[in-house]
This record gives structure tokens, sequence and C-alpha cells, in this order.
């Protein structure tokens, strides 16, 4: 690849935890790092300014989805994503993959890549590793992901090795598209480790996938019904074979206490819509643990939704005003509640980063209270 004016550097380590930073054209971010859901260019219910105020320094948009809707050629018409939709810092794009494995029988995945049907308007699309890259690569975006093929946990370990291998055959596709284009330099190109929660087959896939000289290695494939022990066994032992010198990113996993055991491990960013598809069904995170906002006992509570939390909406509003829209069905009560989820994520990835950095991580990690995060 050409000269990037991506790069990676590592400021503090306690065991296999890590504190570092990311640097894009667009801004360098704190790691470990949590991304707000942006699908189609919008956190839902919050302008990016807001975002930005709680914390967050980068945000994942999905290329399948505005691919499908406004298109490529419109946000690169209108000056790509960060001018589209008004967010100045890093943008992370995924490459779209984990939505087509979603369709079930609208999709047909071949060696070239994937043939599938809208789920909008049902037309028939064509997805290859060299369009997925070209995609993300005109949106705009400072880090792409490669082109991957997703498998349903349950799967036999003969289907998931095929799912592999032709992942490896994509990662090597994206790669040489990504080198040949004239943006390689500006935009950041992550490849994606694969294999189910079989432990040769995820040895196999991270040496392949770390032979490839990406700017950084993700972890897919998981939170797809596995358990718990499942998960963490896979995240443990894929993690400590990435390149250090390169950020490690876990896709699609977002619990609060999975990011405390995954940054354990060793991982630096984390995706998810959890907080905030959560807000929007009036489940939320506190220090008290999890509050489901649409209990009756909250009736005529009027504390605050978390006495230790300083977000806008705590400082604001009752928990019998947070009930009373969401009972209503009014669109300021989802906003409360994404405001509030949000700002507990960032402030969590803050803390963990700073006790990392004062070399007490671990003490934090053990008095981290569960219920919290359930």
């Amino acid at each position: 690849m050409v000269a990037s004016k991506f790069s990676f550097q590592l400021n503090h380590t306690q065991d296999d935890a890590r504190a570092g930073e990311i640097t894009t054209p667009n801004g360098t971010v704190a790691t470990p790092l949590f991304l707000p859901v942006a699908t189609q260019a919008s956190v839902k219910g919050l302008t990016p300014e807001e975002v930005q105020a709680l914390g967050a320094e980068m945000v994942l948009c999905n290329a399948y989805h505005l691919y499908l809707r406004p298109g490529v050629e419109t946000v690169a018409n209108l000056g790509g994503l960060h001018r589209f939709m008004g967010w100045p810092r890093p943008i992370l794009t995924d490459s779209g993959g984990f939505q087509v494995f979603s369709m079930g029988n609208l999709r047909k995945v071949d060696e070239g890549g994937i043939r599938f049907r809208s789920h909008i308007d049902g037309s028939e699309h064509w997805l290859s590793p060299e369009l997925a890259v070209e995609n993300q690569r005109r949106l705009g975006a400072d880090i792409l992901m490669c082109l991957d093929q997703c498998i349903a946990y349950g799967a036999p370990e003969g289907e998931v090795r095929r799912a592999m291998e032709r992942t490896h055959r994509w990662a090597q596709a994206c790669y040489e598209n990504h080198g040949a284009s004239e943006t390689a330099g500006q935009q950041a190109l992550f490849g994606i480790v694969q294999g189910g929660t079989f432990p040769e087959l995820r040895d196999e896939s991270t040496g392949y996938i770390t032979g490839i000289p990406f700017h950084g290695y993700a972890i897919g494939g998981l939170a797809v019904g596995e358990s718990k022990d499942q998960m963490y066994q896979t995240i443990r032992r894929v993690a400590g074979w990435l390149p250090v010198d390169k950020p490690r990113y876990l896709m699609g996993v977002g619990r609060p206490q999975d990011l405390l055991q995954a940054i354990g491990y060793g991982v630096d960013m984390f995706d998810c819509v959890m907080p905030t598809r959560h807000a929007r069904n009036g489940y939320l995170f506190s220090s008290e643990g999890v509050i489901k906002i649409r209990n009756a006992r909250f009736r005529e509570d009027n504390g605050p939704l978390d006495p230790a939390c300083d977000c806008y909406t705590c400082r604001h509003y009752s928990r019998a005003y947070l009930r009373h829209l969401d009972a209503c069905d009014e669109m300021l009560g989802a906003r409360l509640n994404t405001i509030h989820n949000l700002h507990f994520y960032q402030q969590l990835m803050a803390r963990m980063r700073e006790a990392i950095g004062e070399g007490r991580f671990a003490e934090f990690a053990r008095k981290y209270p569960v219920a919290a995060a359930d």
C-alpha cells in the first residue's frame, strides 16, 4: 500500500489491556473507543453536535444501507459522508456483509460475491469484494472494512470453513483493490477474522488475515447466538495473536460487561446498536443497574434516571417524566433516553482508558458492578 495518513500509537498497557490513539485525516481518537452506530448517516434521534458532545469521537455508518438509499453516487456528489451528514470526525463504514447475511433467502453467495434483493423494494443487486471497497471509498469513510462472509452460529464445521476460506480470498481481493485506488493513503482498510467458535479455524483465519498488511484487524462473526463463554474464549484467543502495533476491532458486540471483558483481552474498538436501540425501547443503563423505564413503579418517581450520572437527561428530567414520554410514544423520550445511554457508554470507555493509563484497570474491572451491565 502507499504511504498512509492513518496511524496507531500505543500509549499504555496493563497486562493485555491497551490504551492508545488512532490518527486519521479527520482527527485523532483515543482507544479503547466505542462507536455509536449511524446506520443511515444518522445516530437515531440526535444531531451530530449532540453525539460529539457526549464524547463520541468516531461513528459507524453502513455502506449497505447507504448504497440502497440515497445511493453512493449521491453521497459522493454531495461531498462525501462527512459533509453529507455534518460529522467532522472520523467515520468507519461496515461493508454490508453482515446485513446481507441476515437476509436469509433474499441473498445468494458464490465465489465472486453476494447477489441479494433490496429489503426496501425487492430490486436485485450484486456486491463483490471490489465493489464493497469501491462503495466505501466513494462514500469517503476514514476506515473501510473488507467484505466477509458471515455464518450462522450452529453451522457445521465444514460450512464454517468454506465461508472462512472465501472470506480470506475476498480479503486479498479487497486489499489489492484498495491498494490500487487513488485514495489508498487517505483511507485505512481493516481485515476481518472469521471461523465461528471453532478454535482451530479461528487460529487459521487469524494467521491468514494478519499475513495481509491491513491497517487494522477485526474479529467478526460473534454475538450471533453463541454462549457468553464461547464468545469470550474466541475473543481472547484471537486478540492474543493480532499484531500489537495495529488496532483491534470487535464487531457488533456491545454489552458493557462484554466491553470490559474484551478490553481486558486487548481489544481497542467496538460498535453496537445496543445503547441506541435499547434507549428507544425504554431499556436504560445506570450505575444502579438496568432501568426498564416502562415499569409501573416509576410512574411517580421524581428522582433522576441515574443519581451518579451528569448527562443532560439526568440533570433535567425525572424517571416519572421519562416513563410518561415513553408511554405516550413521544419522540422526546427516545431522544432523552438515547442521550443518557450513549453518555453512559462514552463515560465507561473514558473511565477504562483512564484506569489503563494509571495502571489500575484490573482493579477497575474487578469492582465494576455486573448489575450495571446486564
